[in-house]
C-alpha cells in the first residue's frame, strides 16, 4: 500500500516530534484537572485536542550557533485545537535557524467539544506555569533566564497578551510558581482580541507584533496593542501587511513575498534588542529585569 505526499510528511512530523523531549508542567495532574491525569490527546492529521496535561516539546537549537535566548511558542487554533505544525514545530524551527531554543507549549483548551476550562484562568495559567518551568530548568537547556519571550499565534497570541501585558493572579501551588511568569520579551502574530486592551501595560515587556491588513478578526486587536504600549513608554514593533488576512503562520502560506519573509523582520526585531548575545545573565542594556 502506497503512502501518498501528505502521509510520507506526516510520517516525517511524528518522527520528529517523537525525537523531541516533551515535559508535563505538573507532572501529578495540573490543577482542577487531576481526574483527567495522563488522558490520551486527540491528533487530527497535525491537529492537537483534548488537552488536559499541559506540557513542553523542547525543540533545541544547534549547540553550534546556541546562543543561550529561549522562546515558548504557544499555537491557536480558536481555543478548539492545537495547529501543531505550522504554529508550533515549524516556528520553532525558525527560530532555531537564530540560534534561540524553543518550546513549544500544549495548553488546556477552553472551547474544545466538553472543556470545562476557561482561557483567562486555565490556558493563561499554563503559559505562566510554563514561564516559570523553563526558568527553573534554564541551566538544564543552557538558556538564560534573563533572555526568555512567548510567541503567540492567534488564539495563542491571545494568552501571550493576557500574560505579558496583563495582571497576574496571586497564589502559588510549588516552588515553580515562586518565579517570575512576566516573559522578558513577547511576540505576537495576528494575535485575537482577548486582553486587549490591556491592563499592565506600563509593566509590559518590549514587543513584537504582526498581522494582515484585511483580518478583521485580528488586525484591530494589534494595532490597538501596539499603540497601548508605545503610548506607555514599551518598545514595541509593529508590522502590518498589505492585502494578507488571518493564519499565514510563518509565511509558507502566502505567495506575497513581504508575508514570506516576515520571520526576518522578527530575527532582525530580536538581533537589534540584544537578545541573541550573552550579556552576563542581565537582561539586554535599558530593558528591565522581571519583578517578581
Amino acid at each position: 500500500m502506497g503512502i501518498n505526499k501528505f502521509g510520507l510528511a506526516l510520517l516525517l512530523l511524528c518522527a520528529q516530534a517523537g525525537a523531541q523531549q516533551a515535559v508535563q508542567l505538573w507532572p501529578n495532574g495540573a490543577p482542577g484537572s487531576e481526574k483527567r491525569h495522563n488522558e490520551p490527546e486527540t491528533v487530527q492529521n497535525t491537529y492537537v485536542s483534548n488537552i488536559h496535561d499541559p506540557s513542553l516539546t523542547v525543540v533545541k537549537a544547534d549547540p553550534r550557533h546556541a546562543n543561550g535566548a529561549a522562546v515558548i511558542v504557544v499555537p491557536g487554533g480558536g481555543h478548539r485545537m492545537l495547529v501543531w505544525n505550522n504554529e508550533g514545530l515549524v516556528a520553532a524551527k525558525s527560530l532555531n535557524r537564530s540560534g534561540v531554543t524553543a518550546f513549544v507549549l500544549k495548553y488546556r483548551l477552553a472551547r474544545d467539544q466538553g472543556s470545562s476550562y476557561s482561557i483567562e484562568n486555565d490556558a493563561a495559567a499554563d503559559l505562566r506555569r510554563a514561564v516559570r518551568w523553563v526558568r527553573a530548568h534554564a541551566a538544564e537547556y543552557k538558556i538564560d533566564p534573563n533572555r526568555l519571550g512567548i510567541m503567540g499565534f492567534s488564539a495563542g497570541g491571545e494568552l501571550v497578551s493576557l500574560v505579558a501585558d496583563n495582571p497576574a493572579p496571586a497564589g502559588t501551588a510549588d516552588a515553580i510558581d515562586k518565579l517570575s511568569a512576566r516573559p522578558d520579551f513577547q511576540v505576537l502574530v495576528y494575535p485575537g482580541p482577548l486582553g486587549v486592551p490591556a491592563k499592565a501595560v506600563q509593566n509590559a515587556p518590549p514587543a513584537f507584533i504582526v498581522a494582515g491588513s484585511v483580518d478583521k478578526c485580528c488586525a484591530p486587536p494589534a494595532i490597538a496593542l501596539y499603540q497601548q504600549l508605545v503610548a506607555a513608554g514599551v518598545s514595541a514593533e509593529l508590522h502590518m501587511y498589505a492585502e494578507t488576512d488571518h493564519a499565514f503562520n510563518m509565511g509558507q502560506r502566502s505567495e506575497r513575498l513581504s508575508d514570506v519573509h516576515w520571520p526576518d523582520r522578527l530575527a532582525d526585531w530580536l538581533a537589534d534588542g540584544g537578545w541573541l548575545i550573552p550579556h552576563s545573565g542581565q537582561a539586554p542594556q535599558g530593558v528591565p529585569s522581571p519583578a517578581q
